[in-house]
């Protein structure tokens, strides 16, 4: 037995120092007859059985009437009998390291007077739990929408569950099934945000969390063919109240859609009329203006003269005629008066 007590302590030593497990510490008064304590697996219990054990002759403190520690003023003397457990008299507290299962029981305090006589006794249970710890969360889509969602802890006895979303408790109107103290919830479809399962008991405390969204469901409300359709399908295998596309459809504009198109046409017109007359306008201070008084000066060219002949009474009075081609007039600058020159090229008279 004691050999395999050791074996369980170097166990639970070895995980403590691979951080497995960690040692945790608790306190429990038990000044109190029938006190209450708990302590956690693997780490340590402290317990105050009397207020100054040096103001007392004698103490024993025993479990199953087996001798624990024994404290004698007269020599300032404890014994212990169990190589975990440590006695402070100044402050009548007994520590136990290191709790294993068998730890767990009643214990009964006697106090004794100068002539041995029991003045006091007191019992109280321990309790060694193994703290929560690794806690798992695993969610599952149902074939509604919902999701359910469970939480666990690899160890840990006697844990006690609670659930928030968002920082808040979990309320009704979020749950389908379950309650925010079980370890298992079915949340409705539309429920979204991150979740955290927390476990605890009496000597420790671990949670998780988990960043949940909808399982890819909508809500359908819609009349189709006559026949109400209110209920949740998956948004990807929808068939339910699809409305066919329409066919497109010709834009009637009104007047008032008209206008700026208007606007705009008017516009590009003034535009190129203000341009066009800017570019006559150019043109003509190009040109340079008339003189008064410039004359002009007729040429000929290519004139014919041909003989018209008239018959008078028994004579011919023939006339001469003259024929002009390509008659044009050019101004000649720096006169006042027009002169009387007259060019005439290839002038034929016939006869």
């Amino acid at each position: 037995m004691e050999a395999g007590l050791l074996l369980l302590m170097l166990l639970l030593m070895m995980m403590m120092m691979m951080g497995v497990f960690q040692a945790v510490e608790t306190f429990c008064d038990g000044r109190q007859d029938g006190a209450q304590c708990v302590g956690a697996l693997g780490g340590a219990v402290d317990i105050q059985l009397v207020d100054n054990a040096a103001e007392m002759p004698r103490l024993e403190w025993k479990k199953n009437g087996s001798m624990i520690v024994q404290w004698i003023s007269n020599n300032n003397k404890t014994i212990i009998r169990d190589n975990r457990v440590t006695f402070i008299p100044s402050t009548g507290t007994v520590r136990i390291n290191n709790l294993i299962r068998d730890d767990s029981g009643q214990y009964k305090l006697q106090n004794f007077n100068s002539d041995g006589r029991s003045t006091a006794n007191r019992t109280l249970l321990l309790s060694v739990e193994a703290g929560v710890s690794s806690v798992q969360l695993v969610s599952e889509c149902w074939s509604q929408g919902q999701m359910q969602v469970s939480c666990s802890s690899e160890e840990g006895d006697s844990p006690q569950y609670s659930w928030t979303l968002d920082g808040h408790t979990l309320t009704d109107s979020e749950l389908f099934s379950g309650n925010s103290q079980t370890n298992i919830i079915v949340l409705r479809q539309n429920i979204s945000g991150r979740l955290v399962c927390s476990v605890r008991n009496r000597v420790s405390e671990s949670s998780r969390e988990q960043d949940i969204s909808t399982c890819g469901f909508i809500f359908i409300n819609c009349t189709s063919n006559g026949t109400h359709i209110s209920e949740w399908v998956f948004r990807e295998n929808n068939t339910l109240c699809v409305e066919p596309t329409p066919a497109p459809t010709a834009v009637t504009h009104t007047g008032a859609e008209q206008w700026p198109v208007m606007v705009g046409v008017l516009s590009a017109l003034a535009f190129f009329l203000v341009v066009g007359v800017a570019v006559i306008c150019c043109q003509k201070k190009k040109q340079k203006p008339k003189e008064e008084g410039e004359e002009q000066e007729m040429t000929y060219a290519d004139v014919r003269i041909v003989q018209q002949q008239r018959r008078q009474v028994e004579q011919y009075v023939q006339e001469e005629g003259v024929e002009y081609g390509q008659v044009r007039f050019t101004n000649r600058p720096g006169r006042s008066e027009p002169a009387d020159n007259n060019l005439y090229a290839q002038v034929r008279k016939g006869r």
